[in-house]
């Protein structure tokens, strides 16, 4: 058995601290809110397991400066930030290639393709099994030709396995009337998931690992702490935490750390917005991306949650007005008669790499030190299984697929 100390308590910490804690480990995450206080809560809640385009598409250069400077667009940029987002967007726009978004694909396919029977397995016996649902995935475009548009992507997702059935909004209305008037044309991407309440499912998933004896200690995380024979944890607020193993599952706060432990990680923030509209009057049925907002609406519990968009802005910045208006005019087009008791909102941030990849393994040749970061917009998605990797690679098992995509020696 060894002690392992697990940086953060998103989805993917959790899940790590979960499966290591399975294997016989003792195990204690350390994190300076505490579980589902980031990202981990505020997402979209969809388990996207054809989420294998990444915003980098090719044509993105010719595209990008006219969706910032358009109020309409689900991109966003804070302008004051810009002077420090240029090198990381000179490295993120180089892969815009169709060579490299092929690549990409086939290794997140791999990643994702099982996400509902991976939170099946984490939630099991935890309680968190309630929040999961099996639901098709939709995408609503306002005609044909904005579908045709999407042609790459949809390609590609086919030639990766991707399940889906293209429907008229009409055919769509059948199944839910509450979308009678908004969509010419309906993707349904079969084999997906949803988690009904991110929050209360991430917080019940920690519950049952400190019932296993697991720690969570609420700190800050400042320096790591190394011997001759590797890492041993990390310097915190409230002492050292030391172990024979430590994983840094921090999300957009990973780079400091992750320079600490010898990754060079050029990692940003991907600010996501959502609005939730609390006891509506309808519900809808399963998630729906509207693409041209580039938000996915979801049914939750008592609520509908409204959630996506893209800013560059950075972690310390407050939200912005912009993206706010952007999902509330989406809100009133596509529910013209929805009521509900008031309107929430919510800016978090999301880990995003140059390649759109996350790092998953060991950060040097001692395999004492590990990452689980960068999942950009599938943290949710590939928690579980990025958690399950990691606990594998851990205990001296062999992964069943490969890992080299989403090594973190690339930053090394």
């Amino acid at each position: 058995m060894a002690e392992i100390i697990v940086a953060g308590a998103g989805i993917v910490g959790v899940s790590t601290a979960i499966w290591l804690q399975r294997a016989g480990h003792s195990v204690t995450i350390v994190d300076r809110e505490g579980p589902a206080a980031g990202t981990s809560y505020g997402n979209a809640g969809v388990l996207a397991s054809g989420a294998i385009v990444p915003v980098t598409t090719p044509g993105l250069w010719r595209k990008a400066p006219f969706m910032v400077l358009d109020k309409n667009s689900p991109l966003f940029l804070k302008w004051s930030y810009l002077p420090k987002m240029i090198p990381f967007l000179w490295k993120f726009m180089r892969h815009a290639t169709d060579a490299h978004v092929t690549g990409f694909a086939s290794a997140m396919a791999g990643l994702l393709h099982d996400s509902v029977d991976q939170h099946r397995a984490l939630a099991a016996g935890t309680g968190g099994e309630k929040f999961i649902t099996e639901e098709d995935f939709c995408f609503g475009y306002p005609d044909r030709e904005s579908f045709d548009a999407d042609a790459y992507g949809w390609n590609l997702r086919r030639n990766n396995g991707v399940v889906f059935e293209v429907q008229s909004g009409a055919e769509f209305a059948g199944y839910d009337p509450l979308y009678a008037e908004s969509f010419g044309i309906v993707v349904r991407c079969k084999n997906h998931g949803r988690i009904s309440d991110p929050g209360a499912y991430i917080k019940a998933l920690a519950r049952h690992f400190e019932a296993e004896g697991g720690k969570i200690i609420i700190a800050n995380v400042s320096d790591v702490i190394r011997d001759e024979t590797g890492l041993r944890g990390f310097k915190t607020d409230a002492g050292e935490l030391r172990g024979d193993h430590a994983v840094l599952a921090l999300g957009a706060w990973s780079k400091p750390l992750g320079r600490k432990m010898g990754l060079d990680i050029p990692l940003e923030s991907e600010r996501g917005y959502h609005i939730e509209l609390v006891n509506p009057s309808h519900m809808p049925k399963a998630p729906m991306m509207v693409t041209a907002g580039k938000f996915v609406i979801t049914p939750m519990a008592g609520r509908i949650r409204c959630a996506g968009v893209v800013e560059f802005g950075g972690l310390t910045k407050p939200p912005s007005e912009a993206p706010f208006n952007l999902l509330k005019r989406h809100i009133s087009d596509i529910f013209p008669e929805l009521t509900y008791d008031r309107m929430e909102s919510w800016m978090g941030h999301r880990p995003s790499t140059p390649d759109s990849l996350p790092l998953i393994g060991s950060t040097d040749e001692t395999n004492s030190g590990y990452a689980a970061l960068g999942h950009q917009h599938v943290g949710l998605t590939a928690g579980p299984k990025t958690g399950r990797i990691i606990a594998g690679l851990i205990s001296g098992q062999k992964p069943n697929m490969d890992l080299a995509p989403f090594s973190p020696s690339r930053y090394r």
